[in-house]
């Protein structure tokens, strides 16, 4: 009888109009307010650097996968002052790639030196667990790369999860996800970069 009198004396206060569903950190609460953030919906950059660069570069990761798909090729330069050990290479997009890279070039770019390209975005898979202290909650989550184009699906596996923790507080307006530092507590852009890949 006591537990139905609460329940009702809780539902009843919170339909007065100053209590409001960010009062309450739930799952989907949590996930909403995540995956609307700025940090969690900025695009991923990928840098392609044409022209001449060093052995270090043209042999990365993301420099052999465009070379195999036949997007970029490159010819053994002299080096430039300040880049060894040699060889260097002169990287310039292949004709295929012209016709993949190209289009994704920002307006006004000349195509040229580094060319900013946005390849992924962020998708929200699952809020994986809440641990809330008072005022303050950590709430870890999973997340995959979406590729937006050809290069994105090439350079990032989507099948690849990766785990985050981010600080929530609760203001008076209700729970927000912490955007600024707070003591060593990491911000979402830090749970982000610091993601750990885990497996499928």
């Amino acid at each position: 009888m006591r537990t139905t009198q609460i329940a009702l004396l809780t539902l009843s206060l919170c339909l007065l109009p100053s209590c409001s569903p960010r009062d309450f950190l739930t799952r989907r609460l949590a996930a909403d307010l995540i995956s609307t953030s700025d940090a969690f919906k900025t695009p991923l950059t990928f840098w392609l650097t044409t022209g001449v660069v060093s052995n270090k570069d043209f042999t990365s990761p993301e420099s052999m996968v465009l070379q195999r798909r036949g997007w970029i090729i490159g010819n053994e330069h002299s080096c430039p002052a300040g880049v060894e050990p040699p060889p260097c290479w002169d990287v310039m997009l292949s004709p295929l790639g012209v016709d993949t890279i190209r289009p994704l070039i920002a307006n006004g770019s000349s195509g040229s030196g580094a060319i900013a390209i946005q390849v992924a975005r962020r998708e929200l898979i699952a809020i994986t667990g809440i641990s809330k202290a008072g005022a303050l909650a950590d709430v870890e989550f999973t997340w995959r790369w979406d590729s937006l184009n050809k290069v994105g699906a090439a350079l990032y596996d989507s099948g690849v999860r990766f785990r985050s923790t981010v600080e929530f507080r609760n203001y008076d307006d209700g729970w927000r996800v912490v955007t600024e530092p707070v003591r060593s507590h990491q911000t979402l852009d830090d749970a982000l970069h610091n993601a750990e890949a885990i497996a499928p």
